[in-house]
C-alpha cells in the first residue's frame, strides 16, 4: 500500500511540474498555477462514506488555469481512523481488538470563478467546483479478531463532490480559503 501511495504521490508531483497552463490576457485575473494544502474535516460523504465520522482530512491539489475563469486540479486526500471494539462470543473469551481504516481519495477537480459575475474585488475569489475521483481504502484489523473482517462494508470506489469556496488573497503570494463540499470541507493556505 505505501509503494502505491508513493507512486501516486511522485506521478501527481511530475504532473504539477511538467503540466504549463494557457497564457493568461492582461485583462484577466490568474486563476491557476495555484498549490492549495488544506485540512479538512467531514467524512459522511464522497470518498470518505467508508469512514462513517468526522475525521481530520489532509488534502493537497494544484490548480492549471483551462480557461480565464476555469481550472482543473489535480488532488489528493488522506486520512486514517483507529477504533477499538469490544467483541467475543461463548467460544471465544471478550477483548478489545483494533480496527484502522486508511482512505487516499485521488481525483480531479474542475473550478468556476465568479469573481467576474459578482464583481469581487482583487482580494477575493468565489468559486463553484466539482470533484471526480476514486478512493483507494485500506482496512486492517488486530490479528487475533476472528469476527467478521467484513463487518464495515466500503461503498463504491467511484465517487462525485459538489464544492463552494471562497479564498482571500493575503497578499500576491498567499491566500487563505475555505472549501465547503459534499464530502469534505477544507480550510487551508493558497500558493499563487
Amino acid at each position: 500500500m505505501n509503494k502505491l501511495i508513493s507512486f501516486i504521490f511522485f506521478s501527481f508531483f511530475w504532473f504539477f511540474v511538467s503540466v504549463e497552463a494557457q497564457p493568461i490576457t492582461k485583462q484577466s485575473r490568474a486563476y491557476g498555477n495555484t498549490l492549495n494544502m488544506g485540512l479538512g474535516i467531514g467524512g459522511y460523504g464522497g470518498a470518505y462514506g467508508y469512514m462513517g465520522s468526522n475525521l481530520p482530512v489532509l488534502h493537497i491539489d494544484y490548480e492549471l488555469q483551462v480557461t480565464p475563469d476555469i481550472t482543473l486540479a489535480p488532488f489528493i486526500s488522506f486520512s486514517t481512523s483507529n477504533r477499538k471494539y469490544y467483541w467475543g462470543d461463548p467460544s471465544h473469551p471478550k477483548a478489545f481488538y483494533n480496527y484502522r481504516q486508511t482512505v487516499v481519495p485521488i481525483g480531479l477537480k474542475g473550478t468556476y470563478y465568479l469573481d467576474k459575475i459578482l464583481k469581487a474585488s482583487s482580494k477575493w475569489d468565489f468559486y463553484l467546483a466539482g470533484s471526480l475521483g476514486f478512493a483507494i481504502v485500506s482496512a486492517k484489523w488486530d490479528e487475533a479478531y476472528i469476527g467478521d473482517r467484513n463487518y464495515y462494508r466500503t461503498p463504491n470506489p467511484l465517487f462525485l463532490n459538489i464544492h463552494a469556496g471562497i479564498e482571500y488573497h493575503i497578499n500576491s503570494k498567499i491566500g487563505a480559503y475555505l472549501d465547503f463540499s459534499t464530502g469534505v470541507s477544507t480550510f487551508g493556505l493558497a500558493f499563487h
